[in-house]
């Protein structure tokens, strides 16, 4: 009785939880905020990289492919820092990068809004943390010069 209760508690848990719960607790084990702002920096680049203003033709040349192949690379950095979280700050790294090489590539970065985008997405990408280190940094820090005193002397002060 005891076996069968116990093992039938998480799945009904998960039901219980339905899609919302479990999508919750998915984007929670990943940079998906910032893997997110990434990949819109790269959709924005990109229809800003495909404009007219007017009689103005802004994309030209080998600017043209840039202005294609930048937002192309950040959408693709952004749905894998997503997918790959163990390789977060190599991706946050290069979405850096990429972003701020966007400035010159496509028409001031997507007019500023897109390198803007990139920059935080890319800073919050490398600054994520896994649930674990987040426990272990949490259990460091509440570790206070006092209570490392009381435990290394075996004495309460």
């Amino acid at each position: 009785m005891l076996l069968t209760r116990s093992a039938q508690a998480p799945a009904a848990r998960r039901a219980a939880r339905g899609t919302r719960g479990r999508f919750s607790g998915w984007r929670r084990e990943r940079p998906f905020i910032g893997g997110l702002l990434v990949a819109l920096s790269g959709v924005e680049m990109f229809f800003s990289g495909q404009m007219d203003l007017g009689h103005l033709h802004v994309q030209l040349g080998i600017e043209g492919l840039q202005a294609t192949i930048i937002p192309i690379a950040l959408v693709l950095l952004g749905v894998l820092a997503i997918t790959m979280p163990a390789h977060h700050v190599f991706y946050g790294v290069l979405s850096l990068a990429v972003g701020l090489y966007a400035l010159v590539g496509v028409n001031l970065g997507g007019f500023l809004f897109g390198t803007i985008l990139a920059s935080i997405g890319g800073v919050l990408v490398v600054a994520w943390m896994t649930p674990a280190a987040k426990a272990a940094a949490r259990e460091r820090a509440s570790w206070t010069p006092r209570a490392r005193r009381e435990t290394s002397t075996g004495e309460s002060v």
